[in-house]
């Protein structure tokens, strides 16, 4: 397994699970703040490598209705301003090929949309910044096909990659996590991230919103960790029934300690079995 760089630190190479968590979306410099040291002080607790994260802008809402975040330039600044009063990476993720280079200017990790993952203009420009590409595997995508899409950002010249999955479509308004992605995306030599809060998302499933089944987000969470992830990406809020995006599926910053406790504690089991079968 290659080790990837995210700022300063490296993760994938010691089998030890990184977590990246935050809200949605930006929701003000203060809320946003305030979610990123909740979570921070919860991954030192149990001594968790942590990455903040959170969206600048949210291209593919349900409704134009909807509120999409504060946009690049605001955002950025937002996340740079959280970046050094929390001293962690951060991620976000980009739309456009074009927000590349100053998103780079700020991230430690840039993002692929699930939707956008096989656009290669945009992963080449992703993978020109040199910096970590965490890829979200599309909802319309067998996870052997993320091989492809592995190969485009490393004909960039880049190997810093993350793979994730968030699961695929089943029908209308649901996804299902298949398990057996994670080990088929793993053995293409990059660390493995389960995104276990959107994988309960009903797309579209409040009509001009999405809906959400947060209580099974420990449930599939708990079984990823048993199928040999690297790292667990979630998104939390001190109170979801407010969030501006996405709340139905995000977890309660009350909840997650506990959860992120089982996911260790599942995740030492998987990686003690896997060290023991390559003996």
């Amino acid at each position: 397994m290659k080790g990837v760089h995210i700022g300063r630190i490296n993760v994938g190479h010691d089998g030890k699970l990184f977590v990246m968590a935050g809200p949605c979306v930006i929701e003000g410099r203060e809320r946003t703040l305030k979610i990123g040291k909740a979570m921070k002080a919860i991954c030192e607790n149990l001594g968790l490598t942590y990455v903040f994260k959170a969206s600048f802008d949210k291209a593919n809402r349900s409704s134009h209705t909807s509120y999409r975040g504060p946009g690049l330039a605001e955002g950025l600044s937002i996340l740079q301003e959280i970046k050094e009063e929390l001293q962690v990476p951060v991620v976000s993720d980009i739309h456009g090929a074009e927000q590349a280079k100053p998103a780079a200017a700020v991230l430690d990790i840039i993002q692929i949309p699930a939707f956008l993952c096989r656009q290669t203009d945009l992963l080449e420009a992703a993978a020109a910044t040199g910096k970590c590409v965490n890829v979200k595997k599309g909802q319309f995508l067998a996870p052997e096909d993320m091989k492809n899409v592995v190969e485009k950002i490393r004909h960039g010249g880049n190997e810093n990659i993350l793979l994730t999955e968030r699961g695929v479509t089943m029908g209308y308004h649901n996804l299902v996590v298949d398990m057996r992605s994670f080990p088929i995306m793993r053995s293409f030599g990059y660390p493995v991230v389960f995104d276990a809060t959107h994988s309960v998302q009903l797309p579209g499933g409040a009509g001009t919103k999405s809906a959400g089944q947060r209580q099974y987000v420990g449930t599939l969470a708990r079984a990823a960790a048993g199928a040999g992830i690297d790292g667990i990406f979630m998104e939390v809020h001190d109170n979801p029934q407010e969030a501006l995006s996405d709340g139905p599926n995000m977890l309660y910053l009350t909840q997650v300690e506990d959860l992120l406790r089982d996911v260790m504690a599942i995740h030492a089991i998987a990686q003690q079995s896997k060290e023991t079968a390559e003996e």
